[in-house]
């Protein structure tokens, strides 16, 4: 079974923008205009990725133990294989204190 890679398409006249999986040599129109979608590029990670995040600033983190990006949903670190800390959900709280008392 293929991972279908994802793009990222536009529609000419107003230059609305979608991201979707899709595959070649099939025409896809937009649902609200009807006119053909332009193929602008691929999405990263390139399939076949474990990772359902874009790669993008926001969607990365460094691993701990080899210092390269990996994206956030990702468990295991995709370049030296190990296991990596849980995301932090909420990096501006510190652990120790409780929202309502200082």
């Amino acid at each position: 079974m293929t991972v279908p890679q994802r793009y990222r398409m536009r529609v000419p006249s107003t230059g609305r923008e979608v991201i979707r999986e899709a595959v070649p040599d099939i025409v896809y129109v937009d649902r609200e205009s009807g006119e053909e979608l332009e193929v602008m590029g691929k999405v990263l990670p390139l399939a076949p990725s474990t990772s359902r995040l874009p790669w993008a600033v926001e969607n990365l983190r460094f691993c701990p133990w080899c210092d390269q990006l990996a994206q956030k949903d990702l468990n295991d670190c995709p370049h030296c294989g190990r296991r990596m800390s849980p995301v932090d959900r909420h990096p501006d709280r510190h652990p120790d204190r409780h929202p309502d008392r200082q």
